[in-house]
């Protein structure tokens, strides 16, 4: 190995174009040396079964909540259902009413369908993170029909909201909630909020 004091003398006796051609192709070594070590650097990803298998399955999960929204177009309930886990668990906007009884669930669903038969979500994204898969979108739909006590008035409603849904290991749907608070959905319907029970 050349020590500094022989390298230099070295170097002084090299013409200056010599020297420059050099360093050039001593700086484009380098340059391709870098490239190679980024990309085949022990930190570089590389996919393991288990990683594949984890995406694999939020990709799937992600495919089973749009189906579940999607299926509301359609004003499929057995479909928008079909994947739920047994003992699933629809939370709501609020949380306040809990509901795991399916066949009332169905009921209930069925009975919103009839009021907003336009019913309509655009604009579906989905996002997972480990068992959980939000689908996030635009809801509109016109009041048609009374529900639940309250007077249809043909007015419309048009709200973002991101439904959240959680997933067992089979793949199967454990529980839903969405996140628009009922009070912007009723305010775009000219409809008084109901009085909270104390």
């Amino acid at each position: 190995m050349l020590d500094y004091l022989n390298f230099k003398s070295y170097i002084d006796i090299i013409p200056t174009n010599q020297i420059n051609l050099l360093m050039k192709k001593i700086l484009f070594g380098l340059a391709i040396a870098g490239l190679f070590a980024s990309c085949s650097g022990s930190n570089s990803y590389v996919p393991t079964a288990k990683t594949d298998s984890a995406t694999v399955k939020m990709e799937k999960n992600k495919q089973t909540a749009l189906a579940a929204v999607q299926a509301m177009n359609t004003k499929d309930i057995n479909a928008a259902f079909k994947d739920c886990a047994p003992g699933y668990t629809e939370y709501g906007s609020t949380g306040t009413h809990v509901q795991k009884n399916m066949d009332s669930l169905k009921k209930d669903m069925q009975n919103f369908l009839d009021a907003f038969p336009e019913l309509k979500a655009e604009n579906l994204k989905a996002v997972a993170d480990s068992n959980t898969v939000a689908v996030l979108g635009t809801w509109s739909g016109t009041f048609k029909k009374d529900f639940m006590g309250i007077k249809a008035n043909n007015k419309p409603f048009k709200v973002n909201d991101a439904d959240i849904y959680t997933f067992n290991a089979k793949g199967q749907i454990t529980s839903h909630r969405s996140i628009q608070e009922p009070a912007t959905f009723f305010d775009q319907l000219d409809i008084p909020m109901p009085k909270k029970k104390m």
